[in-house]
């Protein structure tokens, strides 16, 4: 396929159905005969034939998503060649182009952080991103999950979040006390006195028994009354 340059946006790309990748593989370089002409490509617009099949119409946005879904790969995979091989010119070249240096560098920071070994195909640049920051265990972790469940990008943000969230900020656990009726019974007599649900009524009480204990503590630590150093039977004034 005919790439179009970032600086001329008048500049149209032929999009061939000869180039839409077999379906199920999205890393294969064979691509299935077209039966019709061609999709034109522009800076903002995609243009297709009048009579295209719904096979071809199918398999075409599945190659548009394959490559706007690699395309950060393929920009950091770029950008840390240029960087190998013309660490004194690349940045002049990107500047000679429409590229934003900023974007591609964390492009290029996220590709650095996997190998293409551990490059899940089955999941999005986006899903690397968000665990590019962790360790290399903890992204195999997340990326596993990710990939066994069929996370979404945010639905994987959203559990990385709450896994490392500090404990105090955690949700609550749940206590189970097992007793027997007649206890139970008597709580809820002592609940429905105070005007008060059980469950309610079991967490103030304990909050009260915690704030008895930390006085009583506190009071075993303090010193007691100062004792007067005494001469000949009187205080010393």
């Amino acid at each position: 396929m005919e790439r179009m340059l970032p600086n001329n946006p008048n500049r149209h790309t032929r999009l061939t159905t000869r180039e839409v990748p077999e379906k199920g593989n999205r890393n294969s370089g064979n691509f299935p005969a077209g039966r019709t002409g061609a999709a034109r490509t522009g800076r903002t617009s995609l243009t297709l034939p009048t009579h295209m099949p719904i096979d071809q119409w199918r398999d075409l946005g599945q190659h548009i998503y394959v490559i706007n879904d690699s395309s950060g790969w393929w920009f950091g995979d770029w950008l840390i060649y240029g960087q190998q091989h013309y660490p004194d010119r690349y940045k002049h070249a990107i500047a000679e182009t429409s590229l934003s240096y900023q974007t591609l560098r964390n492009y290029a920071w996220v590709a650095g952080q996997f190998g293409v070994d551990r490059r899940r195909d089955r999941l999005s640049f986006q899903h690397h991103a968000e665990v590019a920051g962790l360790n290399v265990e903890m992204q195999d972790n997340w990326l596993n999950q990710a990939e066994r469940f069929g996370w979404s990008r945010n639905e994987l943000r959203r559990r990385i979040k709450a896994g490392l969230r500090p404990p105090s900020e955690k949700l609550p656990a749940n206590v189970r006390v097992d007793v027997t009726a007649e206890r139970r019974a008597r709580w809820e007599r002592a609940a429905a006195d105070r005007g008060q649900e059980l469950s309610a009524w079991i967490i103030s009480v304990l909050d009260e028994s915690v704030g008895i204990w930390q006085a009583e503590s506190t009071a075993q630590l303090a010193p007691g009354p100062a004792e007067h150093p005494q001469q000949n039977g009187a205080p010393l004034s």
